[in-house]
């Protein structure tokens, strides 16, 4: 017998039903609503629907935030390159336990990263996108997730 089936879908191919209680789930854990039937009432959906989908639909950062990611990344050997990378965990709330260069060759080194993201205090895609947008980032992704 087979376990759940996951798919990883963009956030407008699916009903709104799945965003709004995504949102009425951040509202309550947030305390923005002190209940259930508030959260609902404010993103207009139906207690049913809430109960319904509540431990279906989370967003995706929130299938990594608390646990220890390791990020693989290609980076161009620049002064100060690093540095910039570390000052986004640092800004997103990221704890980094360990580092991992290798000495650049043909232009490139390869860098690991663990990381708690326990504390983050923003999604996990925003924070892959700002590193990737860094001059001299050749690749950054995820290599490996744990708790």
């Amino acid at each position: 017998m087979r376990g759940p089936e996951y798919y990883l879908v963009r956030a407008e191919a699916l009903p709104a039903v799945y965003s709004r209680v995504v949102e009425a789930r951040r509202m309550m854990e947030s305390g923005e609503c002190a209940t259930v039937g508030d959260a609902c009432r404010a993103v207009d959906i139906s207690r049913s629907a809430y109960y319904k989908y509540k431990d279906a639909v989370l967003p995706f950062y929130d299938m990594v935030t608390g646990r220890i990611v390791t990020f693989y990344s290609v980076l161009e050997d620049s002064p100060g390159l690093l540095s910039r990378i570390l000052e986004k965990f640092a800004a997103g709330g990221v704890n980094i336990l360990t580092i991992n260069q290798s000495i650049p060759i043909n232009g490139n080194a390869q860098l690991t990263i663990a990381a708690d993201t326990g504390g983050m205090t923003l999604p996990l895609e925003h924070l892959i996108e700002s590193i990737s947008d860094l001059a001299g980032v050749v690749k950054f992704e995820i290599l490996a997730r744990s708790k």
